[in-house]
């Protein structure tokens, strides 16, 4: 599933936590005042941000936690919120987790395909030699009829 799609996932139950009703006023809201589709949020996360904290004020922070977990959850993490520590903004923990998110992935490809550079470099070398020779003729055994990779 794609980050866009959790996110908005978790968005959609964080707000959930004031109550289906609330939750589509909140979308209302969101799409004639501040011109905030629900699924343009994920690409417009920081408008999203300015207009939660406009609508909700100091609320909003508990409103971004509560999408935070169910991010967190969606992805895998275990969420832990340090009110003491350095304090992140909504659009960084976002940053942050679509950055992991897209580190995991490509990690889990390579393990899942450990050959694939290797197989892609032999079939550049592939390529580049059927590129480098002018006659199809070379590219023929003389032998059978069939294709060889010089």
């Amino acid at each position: 599933m794609k980050f866009e799609e959790l996110l908005l996932e978790a968005i959609d139950e964080g707000l959930s936590l004031l109550g289906e009703t609330p939750k589509q006023a909140v979308y209302f809201h969101l799409e004639k005042t501040f011109k905030i589709k629900r699924l343009d949020i994920p690409y417009r996360i920081e408008e999203f941000t300015d207009a939660i904290e406009k609508i909700f004020g100091t609320g909003a922070k508990i409103i971004e936690i509560q999408i935070m977990k169910c991010l967190f959850k969606k992805v895998g993490y275990k969420f832990k919120h340090h009110p003491k520590q350095k304090k992140l903004t909504f659009t960084e923990y976002v940053a942050a987790v679509k950055l992991e998110k897209n580190k995991s992935e490509n990690i889990k490809k390579q393990q899942t395909n450990p050959n694939r550079k290797q197989n892609e470099k032999k079939h550049n070398t592939r390529t580049n030699t059927l590129e480098r020779s002018q006659k199809p003729s070379n590219w023929i055994s003389k032998s059978s009829p069939r294709i060889v990779l010089l």
